[in-house]
């Protein structure tokens, strides 16, 4: 069996997928990969176009009748949050500009309820860019702030910017949960022997990684956009952790809890907390 896959080009989904991707995992499904960000690969998971996606957290209410979701493989952490960049350190964002990379990602909504909590009257226009345009928006003043995510923690200070408010900072304080981001889901209909053994392969290629760094390396630069190899290296130490390997517990905590508060806000709409759990 070879599955039509979608992941971004980031560091983290090249190292996880590194191996499963090049036919090192023994008797893994072949993959036929295609590298889209995540906010392509959020439209594309809502019209049901690719076996394996990697989507926003964030857009799970809207895919999980045809897609379930795999439990490994994704991105969740503690100290990994978007953060929100301004030119001047405290700024008033009432009323003013931001620009996000997606209103469909799992930063948006961690941003709403940031913002819910700590911004009286609530921000002004928000104005959605691909997230590498974002900080030279801010930088110029196209925008007021903006909602940064990836390896934008390590560089932003190169566009003279300041941090304004770290998400992961807000919603670990207010909920004691990790960060949930992003997610690999496969289709329903692909049917559960072949979930498992998808399943299982991701956790195989994900420690074959840990196993062996140095494996994975030329394909995570050649697909990194350019970026220095010492922050690729941040990248994947910070978001490929214990839940890449496995969900657990605290991980399924931390994507109801963020799905049930944006259900309240009426950011998303409700979802029943079983429909979450890995059913092959």
């Amino acid at each position: 069996m070879t599955l039509q896959i979608a992941y971004s080009p980031c560091p983290n989904d090249t190292f996880t997928f590194h191996a499963l991707a090049h036919g090192l995992v023994p008797d893994a499904p072949g993959l036929d990969v295609t590298f889209a960000d995540i906010d392509l690969t959020n439209g594309m998971a809502e019209r049901g176009e690719f076996d394996v996606l990697k989507v926003s957290y964030a857009v799970l209410p809207w895919v999980l009748d045809d897609y379930t979701l795999l439990p490994c493989g994704g991105a969740l952490g503690r100290g990994c949050g978007p953060l929100v960049l301004t030119r001047e350190p405290g700024t008033d964002l009432a009323g003013k500009t931001v620009a996000v990379p997606s209103e469909r990602s799992t930063a948006y909504l961690l941003f709403r309820l940031w913002a819910a909590d700590v911004v009286p009257g609530g921000v002004g226009e928000i104005v959605v860019l691909p997230f590498h345009e974002i900080m030279p928006a801010v930088r110029d003043g196209r925008v007021d702030a903006g909602l940064v995510i990836h390896e934008a923690r390590f560089t932003y200070q190169n566009f003279g910017l300041h941090c304004l408010a770290d998400m992961g900072e807000h919603w670990e304080s207010t909920t004691g949960l990790p960060i949930p981001l992003g997610a690999i889901i496969a289709k329903r209909s692909l049917g559960a022997e072949a979930l498992r053994q998808l399943a299982a392969s991701v956790r195989t290629s994900v420690r074959m990684a840990w196993d062996d760094p140095t494996a994975s390396r030329d394909y995570v630069l050649a697909h990194a956009q350019e970026m220095d190899p010492a922050v690729a290296d941040q990248h994947i130490g910070l978001y490929v952790n214990e839940f890449t390997a496995d969900l657990g517990e605290d991980g399924y905590a931390a994507v109801r809890g963020l799905l049930t508060r944006a259900a309240a806000e009426g950011l998303v709409p409700a979802l029943r907390p079983e429909a979450l759990r890995f059913d092959a």
